[in-house]
């Protein structure tokens, strides 16, 4: 017995693809090895954090609310009009926010409370960026519907066509995964092609979920956000909902600590089937959340760093692999003409190990995939092991 849904489910690029490709070979020996695969961040903890966690230790002894406190929605509210520059008012913490125990969660499990049975007289559609996290491609099968998946390449600036697909596609289209700065390109949206997107979305009656994990995270100008494009449009948030993580902004993976915000009536169907399966955050873990979402200090010394870190990437490679300054996040995407032979190769002859390129894409309808001569570098670890990465790369390719 099993789920026929999830019968075409990609296997995870990190648990299964990579581990399947790279086991089998041994890294040279004596190499101490340098992993670039996983966007880890590696960085400080803010500098309060343990402080509270010790603080709020004793509460550990408590249930907690699965929306997450009420000093929390309240920072996490305050965030987002610092950061965006939104009305107060326009984000209600008790109505526009809710929790999820890191994004991954909340994108996977936010079109089961959503997507209908049938649209437009057929299987539902889910369209995503090609390539793409993989929570979102697993969240539209489980859901039942089917994922159309949309090329982001270099020929369109990494950022999907998603309204030129054919019409039966966007008539049965219930929703639209979007990352921006994106994953792994960075590739960063702007107001007219939010815009566009929100209208459709509105047309429609569909949802658009825009991953804005990396939204701190950038090199030269911050990115323009979804919520703020609905400001731009009269403050309506209907149709749109954001997810945030503190697993980037403050290098805080093992937290488990993100949102949802947007749509009210969205959020509240969200937050409702949570209820039922998801977990709430510890309340030291809100105490410590709602201090990181009201800091801004702490961010900027971080985007500073991964800023530098692109310097040196800048300076090790060059031209090579058509290296360009990601706009945000942390991700390198080089051109090396095979991404899976290069990782391979990589591993066993520099111990330095990344992901192939075509392991987070899927093959389109001529057979090609998007990610095939790419690899994915992530800037986590500190300057020195970065640096020493890029160069075992660029000596043995």
């Amino acid at each position: 017995m099993h789920n026929h849904r999830l019968d075409d489910l990609p296997p995870s690029p990190f648990y299964r693809q990579l581990p399947a490709l790279l086991d089998p070979l041994a890294p040279p020996p004596g190499v101490t090895p340098i992993d670039m695969s996983l966007g880890d961040p590696r960085h400080e903890l803010p500098g309060f954090v343990r402080g509270i966690l010790a603080s709020n230790a004793a509460l550990l002894g408590r249930y907690s609310p699965t929306a997450g406190t009420r000093e929390w929605k309240e920072a996490v509210s305050g965030y987002l009009v610092r950061r965006y520059g939104l009305p107060e008012g326009m984000i209600d913490p008790g109505r526009n926010v809710t929790h999820v125990s890191g994004t991954r969660e909340g994108l996977f499990m936010l079109p089961l409370s959503v997507i209908p049975e049938r649209r437009a007289g057929g299987r539902p559609i889910v369209m995503l960026p090609n390539p793409f996290y993989p929570s979102y491609a697993g969240a539209a099968m489980a859901a039942g519907a089917r994922p159309v998946y949309v090329a982001a390449t270099k020929e369109n600036d990494f950022l999907p066509d998603y309204l030129v697909e054919d019409q039966e596609t966007l008539d049965r289209t219930a929703m639209i995964y979007m990352c921006s700065p994106s994953n792994p390109q960075g590739a960063m949206a702007d107001s007219a092609y939010f815009r566009k997107l929100i209208t459709f979305a509105r047309e429609r009656d569909a949802v658009l979920v825009v991953d804005e994990c990396y939204a701190d995270i950038y090199d030269r100008t911050p990115p323009t956000g979804a919520l703020e494009v609905c400001k731009d449009m009269g403050g309506d948030l209907s149709n749109v909902v954001v997810f945030h993580s503190l697993s980037k902004r403050s290098n805080l993976p093992g937290l488990r600590s993100g949102f949802i915000a947007g749509d009210g009536e969205i959020v509240e169907r969200f937050a409702r089937l949570r209820e039922y399966g998801a977990v709430a955050p510890p309340l030291p873990s809100c105490a410590v959340a709602a201090a990181c979402w009201t800091d801004d200090d702490h961010v900027a010394v971080n985007r500073t760093r991964y800023s530098g870190k692109i310097d040196i990437a800048e300076t090790v490679l060059g031209g090579r692999f058509g290296f360009y300054r990601p706009p945000g996040g942390f991700f390198l995407w080089l051109d090396v003409g095979d991404g899976e032979a290069a990782a391979a190769k990589l591993w066993e002859h520099a111990a330095v190990r990344l992901v192939p390129g075509k392991y987070l894409a899927r093959e389109d309808a001529d057979s090609r995939n998007p990610g095939h001569s790419f690899v994915r570098v992530a800037l986590v670890a500190d300057e020195q092991t970065t640096r020493d990465g890029l160069e075992r790369i660029v000596r043995t390719l």
